[in-house]
């Protein structure tokens, strides 16, 4: 956690220590309450919890914690890279940053949470971008930002042995950057194979999408910052592994 500032003159009020501040965060996240709303209990104010948190998503610090919790899951031997899988979902935004017209939801502006799972749905890597934006765009980026995680046995592990996707990544350059990457493409052939066979294997990131959708603030996006947004959603669906 980056350290608060401290008065050189000494004096004001006593600055809560950063356990309080983040018992507050999560509240928010999964209830869907404003900053504005959340409750007294938790002892800093509204305004102290925002601008904590604010600090904490300009040092990436939900980076940093969601790649803490994949190390402690990769030692526990509970990611299974076996195959992965890779999908998007559209959500409905109510600011401009980061956003874009909607394909599917009559022109309206929207953003579009990417993610990459591992066989038994858990995220490993989460991005965020404009509702225009195509899937086949975003593959790329989300697998370079797979962190190289820790293994039960051997050294860090950053690369899924298989990555399943929709007919939306049917694209010849990336089944070749992917095999350059010694990963193999299961990507659904547009006009050839049925999207029913491959959800045989995708069911796991749409049930992630939906572990999404139960944090209310992810249902809809209401932040303004697009780091906002995405901050300790996917680490909190890790920790809720790692807390069993």
């Amino acid at each position: 956690m980056p350290v608060a500032p401290v008065r050189l003159q000494g004096g004001g009020r006593r600055c809560y220590c950063d356990r309080e501040v983040l018992a507050a965060v999560p509240f928010v996240a999964t209830s869907g309450c404003t900053w504005r709303q959340t409750p007294e209990v938790f002892g800093p104010s509204w305004s102290t919890v925002y601008r904590r948190f604010t600090e904490w998503s300009q040092a990436r610090v939900r980076a940093k914690l969601h790649r803490l919790v994949l190390d402690e899951l990769g030692a526990r031997g509970d990611l299974d890279w076996s195959r992965c899988a890779i999908d998007s979902v559209n959500v409905r935004t109510l600011k401009k940053a980061t956003t874009g017209p909607n394909p599917v939801d009559r022109g309206k502006f929207g953003s579009k949470i990417h993610l990459i799972t591992d066989r038994t749905g858990l995220p490993l890597s989460v991005g965020i971008s404009g509702a225009n934006l195509h899937d086949s765009r975003a593959l790329e980026p989300l697998v370079r930002g797979i962190p190289p995680i820790r293994s039960r046995r051997g050294p860090r592990r950053g690369r899924p042995a298989k990555l399943y996707a929709d007919k939306a990544h049917d694209n010849r350059h990336l089944r070749q950057w992917l095999r350059s990457r010694h990963i193999t493409p299961r990507i659904a052939r547009k006009g050839i194979e049925s999207s029913e066979r491959l959800g045989r294997h995708r069911w796991t990131i749409e049930r992630t999408m939906s572990w999404f959708a139960g944090c209310r603030r992810l249902h809809r996006r209401y932040e303004r910052k697009a780091d906002h947004f995405l901050a300790f959603a996917a680490t909190l669906i890790c920790y809720r592994r790692l807390a069993r």
